[in-house]
């Protein structure tokens, strides 16, 4: 049995949410907690937890019910081709967490996307990849594979779609889960950002609703499915006042860029958000916002284009 609580067989997913809401990751956390304790805290149902209480009382020891490829592929960390990337993720990108690259025009985020693109093929896995920008063709995919191992065969393991709207991206969304199998890796939204700019009219709270909903199907994608997920989006212009309060036209007195559509869609203890800071054509910054491990990052590594890898 796996002592990861989102991935616990019997918990319904609204179960699961709430647990991983409240702080809950592993089954150690709740050792020692009361069933109606817990029932209490989280307004859940005591039968809809019982079991896992009962898990959670017993020693740890390896989910003897999965095979042991099942597990490393599980716990497989991929590696990219980009040095700078790979050390501000700790050593590379964890199976079924979330990856947001941002960028201004120009930056690498699609060659990045690409090239994890690129080894989840390798590894026989399939990849989703989803424009919205026109940004990134099936000419400019195949490309990507012309050196790969898998040239001959990746149109078979890469979907590609092209949504225009943002009712499409939304509609995608809300079918994301139904369109995952055990074969599904890796999901590309490139420019997620951009269906968003293209609405200029959405109300506040209404945005917020429907990035509250890409945040719940993005958890329950990457932790009941084990899909990795990596978004690209662009950036925009934030004013500070000289205290770094948010600021306006009026009061500001500097401007930053930051991503696009923030934080809120993103799950917080299974996101990595990069930006990527060009300095010249080759050269520039690669910055680390957050990971689930250090909420407000900020690590910085210099990366040139020039040389083999970044």
């Amino acid at each position: 049995m796996s002592r990861n609580i989102l991935l616990h067989p019997t918990l319904p997913s609204s179960t699961q949410l709430a647990l991983r809401r409240a702080g809950y990751e592993t089954l150690d956390d709740l050792s020692g907690t009361s069933v109606e304790a817990l029932s209490k805290e989280l307004g859940i149902d005591i039968s809809d937890l019982q079991s896992i209480i009962t898990v959670s009382q017993r020693p740890p020891g390896p989910p003897l019910s999965q095979s042991l490829a099942s597990l490393i592929s599980r716990s497989r960390i991929f590696a990219c081709s980009y040095a700078a990337v790979n050390t501000a993720l700790g050593g590379g990108l964890p199976r079924g967490h979330i990856l947001e690259i941002s960028g201004p025009p120009g930056s690498f985020k699609e060659t990045l996307a690409l090239d994890y693109a690129r080894i989840f093929v390798e590894a026989n896995e399939e990849v989703i990849f989803i424009d919205t920008q026109n940004m990134t063709s099936l000419a400019t995919i195949k490309k990507a594979f012309h050196n790969s191992s898998a040239a001959a065969n990746y149109r078979d393991l890469v979907r590609y779609a092209h949504l225009h709207t943002l009712p499409d991206l939304m509609i995608f969304i809300y079918n994301l889960l139904s369109e995952i199998h055990s074969k599904t890796g890796l999901l590309i939204l490139n420019s997620i950002s951009f269906p968003f700019l293209s609405h200029p009219d959405l109300q506040s709270s209404k945005r917020t609703a429907l990035l509250e909903k890409i945040h719940q199907v993005f958890l329950q994608a990457s932790a009941l499915h084990n899909l990795t997920i990596i978004t690209t989006s662009q950036m925009s212009t934030k004013l500070l006042n000289a205290d770094g309060s948010p600021g306006n036209f009026e009061t500001g007195a500097k401007a930053v860029m930051v991503p696009q559509l923030g934080s809120t869609y993103l799950p917080s203890g299974r996101s990595y958000r990069l930006v990527i800071v060009p300095e010249s054509r080759t050269t520039g910054v690669i910055q680390l916002l957050s990971s689930p491990t250090h909420p407000s990052g900020q690590a910085r590594h210099q990366y040139d284009l020039s040389h083999h890898g970044a």
